[in-house]
């Protein structure tokens, strides 16, 4: 299965690609998106979308997990980052993905085993278990492969409770893993 990690931003948006096998996976390919400084917000909405159609076209990911809005310092930069990742999950949603949202916390959660890890500690284990190939040095593709990982990690737990649940006669309830 092909996993689609997101890190959405409106100047860089980071992509993750990640295969899943059986119990294990690897790394398929990562980069950024960028978008002109001082170019209308529109223009940079719709270079995110294009250049993430075809990312969803090259690798038709059966999922698609995207990095939720925090609000930090600045309400602004919380409603332009909820722009993009509008748009981020529209592309998706056409190309027949399953979406799945995730907190930093949990990314990092998951990663690293600790919800307040450090960036750098989240790219380090990205490179441990992903390894991939030198020349993919920018944050925000570690960042989006860290949310790969991380759907990877919870899409796991939620098939085999959603098969428990099956064999139970009861219905799977939920569809959101919450930190």
């Amino acid at each position: 299965m092909i996993i689609l990690g997101i890190d959405p931003g409106t100047a860089i948006t980071g992509y993750g690609v990640i295969e899943s096998r059986n119990n294990s996976v690897s790394w398929v390919d990562c980069g950024v998106i960028t978008t002109q400084a001082g170019a209308p917000l529109a223009e940079r909405l719709l270079d995110i979308h294009t250049e993430i159609e075809k990312c969803l076209a090259r690798y038709k990911p059966a999922r698609a997990a995207i990095e939720q809005a925090f609000y930090a310092k600045n309400v602004h930069t919380t409603l332009l980052l909820g722009h993009a990742r509008g748009v981020l999950m529209l592309a998706a949603q056409k190309a027949g993905a399953c979406i799945a949202e995730y907190s930093p916390r949990e990314i990092k959660k998951s990663i690293t085993g600790n919800g307040s890890a450090e960036k750098s500690q989240v790219e380090y284990m990205v490179k441990m278990l992903l390894s991939p190939p030198s020349g993919y040095e920018r944050s925000d593709a570690y960042d989006a492969l860290a949310v790969a990982l991380c759907d990877f990690y919870h899409a796991g737990t939620r098939s085999i409770v959603s098969e428990a649940a099956v064999l139970s006669g009861r219905k799977r309830t939920f569809l959101k893993v919450h930190a």
